[in-house]
């Protein structure tokens, strides 16, 4: 059985979408500007104590110590598997 997704959409996925705008808006999960930092409420230990890295286009807690990329918020805020996060964040993309 072949990939799937190829390297190239898979790439495509988690850096075209700024997370900052997936989590706010697509997701809905709560945040905040704190000090100049974007922060949002971590959906796994759900505390406030985030950022993300527009450079990366990644987000991290650090209280549980967790990265996080597009797919992986997905997964974690919608309870999906890996195939149909990704197929969400395709109609995004659309």
């Amino acid at each position: 059985m072949g990939k799937r997704f190829s390297s190239k959409e898979l790439y495509e996925l988690r850096n075209s979408i700024p997370i900052h705008v997936l989590i706010e808006t697509q997701l809905g999960i709560p945040a905040k500007i704190s000090e100049g930092v974007f922060r949002f409420l971590c959906p796994l230990c759900n505390e406030f104590q985030t950022a993300v890295n527009p450079k990366t286009n990644l987000s991290r807690c650090f209280r549980c110590e967790k990265n996080f990329n597009t797919i992986d918020m997905v997964m974690i805020c919608h309870n999906t598997d890996f195939v149909d996060s990704v197929k969400y964040l395709q109609t995004i993309l659309k």
